[in-house]
């Protein structure tokens, strides 16, 4: 793993060893490797997030960025900082976050969620609110706790422990019996409410445990490193196209969701121009075009 305090292969074999410097030793348990694995973490629950609401959608623009879910789960986190300070204050306000997010959504686009302009408008619109929200408790609270909340407001790996990982973890390991059970239901989804029900499958009912575990997922991933933008969007529209097969393909979601939060740490750590700007900057920059790119083959697949 890079940064200031090199660290390869050879080191981890003398941390397995007890061979490591007491220094590098903490560098890496108590640094390098928490801030590593919740990207990890995180990057993974987003892209599975990102890939069950498109099924769910049956919209490639069905993403919790697009449509206002993970701001409204920054917004909670927000809240819960302000009026309940304290270590659950993240996990809980996340949740009920983007909770309240979704709601806005089902009530501003009603059955129309697999219609692109619907999805958009709403999303903006949820986003303006939470946007709103967050922009009150910034302005609430001190300087030096405003700062540090609109930094990890905008997705944030810095200063993360084993405490990180153990939230996103238990996220994640909870969440997998559930995935096994609806993964080989949502390519039946994706044919449509008809073709499901010839199936013998019930569409409302995979769609359901779809969004609530895509809900379930985003909550644990902001709550431990903020609403990252546009990397479920991304894991979720990427993963078919490198796999190579149409369909829903949540464990490419998952890897890709891992590696590109872990590239987009990894720039913002080193890259010069970005060093030392929130990873969510860089998610913002990269997934920003790639949500123009999906934009337009959305428009050109509705022109032709």
């Amino acid at each position: 793993m890079v940064g200031r305090l090199a660290l390869g292969p050879g080191d981890i074999v003398d941390l397995i060893r007890g061979e490591l410097g007491r220094s590098t030793e903490y560098a890496f348990t108590h640094i390098r490797a928490p801030r590593l694995l919740t990207a990890i973490g995180a990057g993974a629950a987003l892209g599975l997030s990102g890939a069950l609401f498109r099924s769910a959608t049956r919209n490639p623009l069905g993403s919790p960025d697009v449509i206002g879910l993970s701001a409204g789960a920054g917004a909670g986190v927000a809240v819960f900082t302000l009026v309940a300070p304290g270590a659950v204050s993240a996990p809980v306000g996340s949740a009920v976050g983007v909770a309240a997010a979704l709601l806005l959504v089902l009530l501003a686009t009603g059955n129309g969620l697999s219609s692109t302009s619907r999805i958009i408008i709403a999303g903006i619109g949820v986003a303006a609110i939470a946007g709103a929200v967050t922009n009150f408790v910034i302005t609430t609270l001190m300087r030096d706790e405003s700062s540090q909340l609109a930094a990890a407001l905008v997705g944030s790996l810095n200063s993360r422990s084993m405490e990180h990982v153990l939230i996103v973890g238990a996220a994640l390991v909870v969440a997998v019996p559930f995935l096994v059970i609806v993964s080989h239901r949502l390519n039946a989804l994706e044919l449509g409410d008809g073709l499901s029900a010839a199936l013998g499958m019930r569409a409302g009912r995979t769609r359901a445990w779809a969004i609530v575990l895509s809900v379930a997922l985003l909550a644990g991933a902001v709550a431990v490193a903020g609403p990252v933008a546009f990397v479920a969007l991304t894991a979720a529209n990427a993963a078919p196209r490198l796999s190579g097969r149409a369909g829903p393909n949540l464990v490419g979601a998952a890897l890709t969701g891992a590696i590109v939060l872990v590239s987009a740490d990894l720039l913002s750590q080193h890259l010069p121009g970005l060093a030392g700007l929130p990873v969510g900057v860089v998610t913002g920059l990269v997934g920003g075009v790639y949500l123009g790119f999906l934009l337009v083959a959305e428009w050109r697949k509705a022109g032709a």
